[in-house]
């Protein structure tokens, strides 16, 4: 593939002198599980953020949830975790209003500026790096797990099984 991508969570990799490498797939799978063939990594190890809403707190931050794609985010357990009633999930519509991104594009690294509190699934910590979405669908960067922590402020998790 020829095309030369830069992303808003390159640019902010790139800031910061942190090492990453572009996975490019075709821009219309939006499903984690198949990104993770296409770019030849194990689902495990491919992260897709989710936009979560807490329920009844209008002027709370959305909360990104970065979990491993071939797993659903147990809405009541990650809202004990962290220590709230409820929470839902962002519409697609909701989420990419929300985010300026489309769904299946969607990075905390892209974001890093904007008022989103970021959670990464504990799971992550099994591998050094893991992909997740460069903010652009199509492209996916893979990266130190630390990296991704240090940058985005994420708090860790346990929101799937394991």
């Amino acid at each position: 593939m020829a095309k030369k991508v830069r992303t808003q969570a390159m640019r902010a990799l790139d800031a910061h002198k942190i090492a990453y490498t572009v996975h490019l797939f075709p821009d219309t799978i939006h499903n984690a599980e198949e990104v993770a063939a296409q770019i030849g990594l194990p689902a495990a190890q491919v992260f897709k953020t989710l936009v979560v809403l807490r329920e009844n707190e209008l002027n709370a931050h959305a909360l990104l949830v970065m979990v491993p794609a071939k797993h659903e985010l147990d809405l009541r357990h990650f809202a004990q975790q962290i220590g709230v009633k409820a929470v839902k999930m962002a519409g697609h519509d909701q989420a990419e209003k929300l985010t300026g991104l489309k769904v299946g594009g969607i990075s905390a690294l892209a974001l890093l500026n904007r008022p989103f509190d970021v959670y990464l699934d504990e799971s992550a910590t099994r591998f050094e790096e893991i992909a997740i979405s460069a903010g652009q669908r199509g492209v996916n960067l893979q990266l130190k797990v630390s990296a991704i922590i240090e940058l985005t402020g994420a708090q860790m998790v346990s929101v799937t099984p394991l």
